[in-house]
């Protein structure tokens, strides 16, 4: 096996399953660094074990892959995140309207996100950072989003689209937390609730709403921020007027995503059935913040064939060109 290949897949695998991002980096580091090696300096084992970025689990994983086996770690890993076979909803899925990078709290460039999105067979994903009041995750101050787009713009082509996006958190008083000229550049805006999670129902209900209302927004993300597993623990939903946010959504036509993270499972079951009986369109998104977590869209797809959301009603099921045409149309 290629060690290259072998540590790259293995980083991707840690991602998948949300393991520390250390380790995940650890061979992502250790893959920068043979990238560049002749064939000769790769088989110099005593020269290599001396390299900075190579560590003694990263060493064997080499010395395996280059005596033409699949390393013990990467298949102790591919069978601890092996995933029963893809939903019919999976494999309807064109793209992704929720990822982060380095860039604000991501773990990794845009461009081995864009690179792990065309491996997904991908036509199209949207790089949505944090926006600048989540100074936790690193948001995009307007002056770093204008640099991003820039970027973006030359990480598309052989039938993948790299969109232009945000996830804007919604203020206290529901405006979007960036500026309005810059978000009508952006392809993908979505909304998110981060802070302030146990305001009282009605000032949540405001809060929401104002969000949905405004015409730059898309999306409305993670709608209740519940947390029901995973290292940070859990945290209860949200209180809102569910019934008042999705007559919203679906007046305004901003769709309601499924977060496709195991730790998040959000809207939960009745709030998926509510939005659909409404009438909402739905985004199916990974939220990933690493390359290897963009195939949790395998749960949120799970999920939302389970609820009997029809394909039709999920917009990240569309083509480019439609999706463009609803992204751009009034609000």
């Amino acid at each position: 096996m290629d060690p290259l290949d072998a540590l790259a897949e293995i980083a991707y695998l840690l991602e998948r399953e949300r393991s520390s991002r250390y380790k995940s980096k650890a061979f992502r580091r250790a893959a920068d660094v043979i990238a560049s090696l002749t064939p000769e300096e790769l088989r110099d084992a005593a020269s290599l074990r001396r390299r900075e970025g190579i560590g003694e689990t990263t060493f064997r994983v080499i010395q395996e892959a280059l005596a033409g086996d699949v390393p013990a770690y990467l298949a102790d890993l591919r069978e601890r995140t092996g995933v029963a076979g893809r939903s019919e909803l999976r494999a309807a899925l064109r793209g992704d309207l929720h990822s982060h990078s380095e860039w604000s709290d991501g773990l990794t460039s845009i461009d081995l996100m864009v690179a792990a999105g065309r491996r997904l067979g991908h036509e199209y994903l949207a790089l949505t950072d944090h926006s600048p009041r989540l100074r936790v995750a690193n948001g995009l101050s307007p002056e770093r989003l204008t640099a991003q787009l820039d970027v973006v713009a030359g990480l598309s082509g052989d039938g993948f689209t790299l969109l232009s996006g945000i996830e804007v958190d919604i203020l206290d008083d529901g405006g979007l937390d960036q500026e309005d000229a810059l978000l009508e550049r952006l392809d993908v805006v979505v909304a998110s609730v981060h802070s302030h999670l146990r305001a009282d129902r009605r000032e949540m209900t405001a809060r929401m709403l104002g969000a949905i209302r405004n015409p730059r927004t898309h999306v409305l993300g993670h709608c209740t921020g519940r947390l029901v597993e995973g290292s940070r623990g859990t945290r209860p939903p949200s209180e809102f007027d569910a019934d008042a946010v999705f007559d919203a959504c679906a007046e305004h036509g901003v769709a309601v995503e499924i977060n496709s993270r195991p730790e998040r499972q959000d809207p939960p079951d009745e709030l998926i059935a509510l939005a659909l009986a409404k009438g909402c369109l739905f985004s199916i998104d990974s939220d990933a913040h690493a390359p290897g977590q963009l195939s949790l869209l395998d749960y949120g797809a799970e999920r939302a064939e389970r609820a009997g959301v029809p394909a039709d009603r999920i917009i990240t099921t569309w083509p480019l060109d439609r999706l463009r045409g609803w992204l751009q149309c009034e609000r």
